[in-house]
């Protein structure tokens, strides 16, 4: 399958969303292996129930503000990193600043003087998080309330997935590594998740081939990718090529199966 660009749109029978999802890491207390944070989809959700996912979701309206406080490249050099217009780019790497606070409690924002915010845990913190995600307090107004800006330098565009046609829910999804900030732990914030866990990605493919942990294929191959990479560094340094993924939906023994495009590897289940 060809490299083509693809921009968001209708096509076939479902919107084609724009999305942004992060591939949190950090590096084990333990071994000092590299970890990625995983959560488990709710069976009642519409997309991806029961689903192993990295935190993210689709690009809120608001997420194009232009009074977005933000520190790093700007807009119009993640246009040119992830090939798209400057305004969707700026909507992308907020949606994936605000999803990944949303879904994991985890900030990748500063004071305007620089540096990270230490810690967001605590009832202050979690009432704005749920104002956020109820979307009675929009990400602007989060950031101006704190004194903060939104740290875009802390993400590395990783590739970008588009969900097949057919699919009642379609995304057009860039996938961001992110280094955990140093002071800052994950929560289980519940909602959307009924269950995460740091995985060793290495681990994380063994536990889904045994049919102990089920990932959709870019969670799969993001976790492959992931286990080549024997530290945080050296995910965050890696040389990324963002281009559109756009797996098909065929027939193997008359059994509905996702076909990756030539080139992008899949690790497939041991037999059972």
């Amino acid at each position: 399958m060809t490299r083509e660009r693809a921009d968001s749109g209708t096509t076939g029978d479902a919107e084609v969303r724009p999305a942004a999802t992060v591939m949190l890491l950090h590096e084990g207390t333990g071994d000092g292996a590299l970890q990625v944070y995983l959560l488990r989809r709710t069976a009642s959700m519409r997309f991806a129930p029961g689903m192993h996912v990295f935190p993210g979701g689709g690009v809120d309206e608001r997420d194009t503000d232009s009074g977005i406080r933000w520190a790093g490249p700007p807009p119009s050099d993640w246009a040119r990193r992830l090939e798209t217009a400057e305004p969707l780019a700026r909507a992308l790497v907020c949606a994936a600043v605000r999803e990944t606070f949303e879904e994991s409690g985890v900030l990748l924002a500063g004071p305007p003087r620089g540096g990270v915010v230490a810690d967001t845990r605590g009832p202050d913190w979690e009432a704005d998080r749920e104002a956020l995600v109820g979307r009675s307090l929009s990400f602007t107004e989060f950031l101006r309330g704190r004194d903060l800006v939104l740290r875009s330098d802390l993400l590395r565009a990783w590739s970008r997935w588009v969900t097949p046609p057919g699919e009642t829910r379609r995304f057009d999804t860039r996938f961001f590594a992110a280094a955990l900030p140093e002071g800052q732990r994950t929560r289980d914030v519940g909602g959307e998740a009924d269950r995460v866990a740091w995985m060793t990605p290495a681990d994380a493919l063994a536990a889904w081939r045994r049919g102990d942990l089920e990932m959709l294929p870019p969670t799969v191959t993001s976790c492959a990718e992931l286990a080549d990479c024997d530290s945080v560094a050296a995910a965050m340094a890696a040389r990324r090529t963002v281009f559109p993924i756009r797996p098909e939906i065929g027939e193997i023994d008359g059994e509905p199966h996702i076909v990756m495009p030539d080139g992008v590897p899949c690790p497939r289940r041991r037999p059972r």
